[in-house]
């Protein structure tokens, strides 16, 4: 069956298509186009189809209805103080207690702010106050990675956890924690990083710099190295910990 297609209609989804050999002619009558093989089509059937076809041959109403991919849950918000927000693909919005953080967020603090997040099942962050965060990847029961944009940070991985490695970055060199309690951020006039419970390494300007509970280290600007490890005391801790407490 051959039908003739008024190429003054334009129809979704379908393609211009010359047929080789064939020489009908097109002939409008009022609402109506007629082919020499003697076939009439009706121009509002032509119009009815085309709304039926779509996008690429997809019913109007299943591409209007097609959901568009959602972004992936990281975890929740479990406590905050202060303003916090979070922006993905460049749509900002405030954050709450309970409400959801979600892989790819840039999340940042106000002004004398304090907000807590669980991440999978095992993995506990806390931010202090203009402190901002990228959570560049995370996969429950796998593991992730975060990028420290400026301020202070507290995680915590529960040990004997199943929970993959959690990495972060940061201008000053990466941090490789499993089953740990650690703080990083400034300190001191520098950045520091401290573990109170577990170990990680830390590695900055080619050196790494393993450190064991009670011990810390600093990396003085971007791009220096970090020094060797050593016991931070009481005073310091103190100082560290009320940044995002």
């Amino acid at each position: 069956m051959i039908a003739c297609i008024d190429p003054a209609i334009p129809v979704m989804g379908m393609m211009s298509i010359e047929a080789e050999g064939w020489s009908g002619d097109m002939k409008r009558a009022e609402g109506e186009m007629d082919c020499d093989e003697g076939w009439t089509l009706d121009r509002r059937v032509l119009l009815q189809a085309a709304s039926l076809i779509g996008v690429g041959g997809l019913p109007v109403a299943a591409v209007a209805q097609a959901p568009a991919a959602g972004p992936s849950p990281a975890g929740l918000v479990t406590d905050l103080r202060g303003d916090a927000m979070a922006e993905l693909r460049e749509a900002r919005r405030k954050l709450s207690t309970d409400g959801p953080v979600f892989v790819g967020d840039r999340v940042e603090t106000g002004e004398d702010a304090r907000a807590g997040f669980r991440l999978g099942r095992a993995t506990d962050l806390r931010l202090g106050e203009k402190a901002r965060i990228t959570i560049d990847r995370f996969i429950v029961d796998a593991g992730g990675t975060i990028t420290l944009g400026a301020g202070a940070l507290l995680v915590d991985k529960a040990p004997g956890s199943e929970a993959g490695r959690i990495r972060v970055r940061s201008s000053y060199g990466l941090i490789a924690v499993r089953g740990t309690r650690f703080f990083a951020g400034p300190s001191n006039g520098v950045f520091g990083v401290f573990v109170i419970r577990g170990e990680v390494a830390v590695r900055a300007a080619g050196r790494e710099v393993v450190l064991a509970a009670g011990e810390g280290t600093d990396i003085a600007r971007r791009g220096a190295r970090p020094t060797p490890a050593r016991a931070w005391g009481e005073a310091r801790i103190r100082a560290a910990l009320a940044q995002v407490e």
